[in-house]
């Protein structure tokens, strides 16, 4: 039933009723499809005629998109007007990434500098690392990449073992250890790195690539996202000026974001659909295009509606999102911290369908175009290949299947979110042995999906 208690809005409130409002791509304001419109025709004009020279690891050709997409201001699409962005709301943020997961790995490439790369100086970074670090990274003249992973911490990022210790004259800490699987690591400015202060205080400190001590490794040999740069970031007593730690000491921990992979992958699910819906109509076998064949439309209609159910689930997470961190806006990292842990299991949930959804569009896309589909001058096996690793990186999608009714329970417990409250209300109506209602007599075309979600969301909490 649909509820006007605030509390649906929260964190997994979804779990307590249908909100009475609720953000779809349908209620986007005009300056949001602007922006929508403005990066599609991007990376359809500039980015996609150029993805075989970025496959080639022509990174010349990477970092000048990068710089394009700086100057159109797209990569500053976060950061605040006073530091040279555009400062614009989540939605528009994922409008961007949804539109950047149409070009391939580039979309990855853009992610890491953009997204992940950036938004811990956005949100936690003190005003001086603001000021000096966040114009150039507006531009793209500066590119940034994320350096968490290494070989004994993945998803249990926590297990990290790369120390920070504070140098004698209390001036810089020092930093070793090994980082594997860096993004834009061949060529990126400035680093993200997670370390442990004194071996226990997990914290991030940003990290410049003229840094004596700073060493690039060798470019991965990867089965997808060949357009990316990956390599390991090696550190060796590195001296780190002790104002270029990032946030709080003991707490880098909460400068995570994977909210945007959910964007990336409808976008790239779009396009694939896209291209394989225009392949099925010019493609003729047995004397009919293939996508008058019942299997094919049955095919095509399931890629769409998971699509849609993907698109719908990013976007209202993202205006969620956007009220959070309005709301956070002006105050301290803490504050900042809790906003965007609110959605943490919503953010769970649209990385793993996401990935899933496009890991599913992309084998459905092969299946339809049949031996093309093999064939690399479709280019269909590459969006096969580069889908396969959404299901791992940022946290693999098993991983995040334990953090949602972990992450749900820790709220409960915390009074956050009232999930006994709900659970007692329905212990009461199965034991009074009540049966449900047969809605009204003149039911509206949606009222018995309503009341069937209603029962899927009382099992869920059964």
């Amino acid at each position: 039933m649909k509820s006007s208690d605030n509390r649906v809005n929260r964190g997994g409130g979804f779990l307590l009723g249908t909100p009475t409002e609720s953000f779809t791509p349908e209620k986007l304001s005009e300056e949001q499809q602007m922006v929508f419109r403005s990066s599609e025709e991007f990376v359809d004009r500039e980015v996609w005629t150029r993805v075989e020279e970025m496959e080639g690891h022509n990174y010349e050709v990477t970092r000048s998109l990068l710089m394009r997409a700086g100057e159109m201001g797209l990569v500053g699409a976060d950061i605040p007007m006073e530091f040279g962005g555009l400062g614009l709301d989540v939605v528009s943020s994922a409008l961007i990434a949804e539109s950047m997961g149409r070009g391939a790995s580039f979309a990855t490439t853009f992610g890491a500098h953009a997204g992940i790369g950036t938004l811990p100086i956005v949100y936690f970074g003190t005003e001086e690392q603001k000021k000096r670090f966040l114009p150039s990274l507006a531009t793209a003249d500066r590119v940034a990449s994320y350096a968490l992973t290494e070989s004994d911490a993945g998803s249990d990022a926590r297990n990290i073992q790369t120390r920070a210790d504070l140098s004698s004259d209390e001036v810089n800490y020092v930093l070793n250890g090994t980082k594997q699987w860096i993004t834009n690591s061949g060529f990126a400015d400035l680093f993200i790195v997670y370390a442990k202060v004194d071996g226990d205080k997990m914290t991030a400190f940003i990290v410049e690539r003229d840094f004596e001590g700073v060493s690039i490794g060798p470019e991965a040999d990867k089965m997808g996202l060949n357009g990316t740069s990956t390599c390991e970031v090696i550190l060796r007593d590195v001296k780190v000026p002790v104002e270029n730690t990032l946030g709080e000491i003991g707490r880098g921990h909460v400068i995570a974001f994977r909210f945007k992979l959910g964007a990336i992958c409808v976008g790239a699910s779009k396009k694939v659909l896209s291209q394989t819906a225009s392949y099925a109509k010019e493609r003729r076998q047995f004397g009919k295009s293939i996508s008058e064949f019942a299997a094919v439309k049955q095919k095509l209609a399931k890629m769409a509606s998971k699509i849609f159910v993907m698109e719908s689930m990013v976007y209202r997470t993202a205006a969620l999102a956007a009220e959070q961190l309005k709301e956070a806006e002006g105050k301290d990292a803490s504050s900042i911290g809790r906003a965007i842990q609110e959605y943490a299991i919503e953010s769970s949930i649209c990385k793993i369908f996401g990935s899933e959804t496009m890991d599913s569009a992309a084998d459905e896309a092969l299946q339809i175009h049949g031996g093309y589909g093999y064939m690399k001058e479709f280019g269909i096996e590459r969006a096969y290949r580069d889908a396969r690793i959404s299901r791992i990186f940022e946290g693999t999608n098993e991983i995040n299947r334990l953090l949602i009714p972990a992450t749900l329970m820790r709220r409960s417990l915390s009074g956050e979110l009232p999930l006994m409250e709900a659970i007692g209300i329905l212990t009461q109506e199965i034991t009074s042995f009540s049966l449900p209602s047969s809605g009204d007599v003149n039911p509206g075309p949606l009222d018995q999906a309503e009341r069937d979600l209603d029962g899927v969301r009382k099992a869920a909490l059964l």
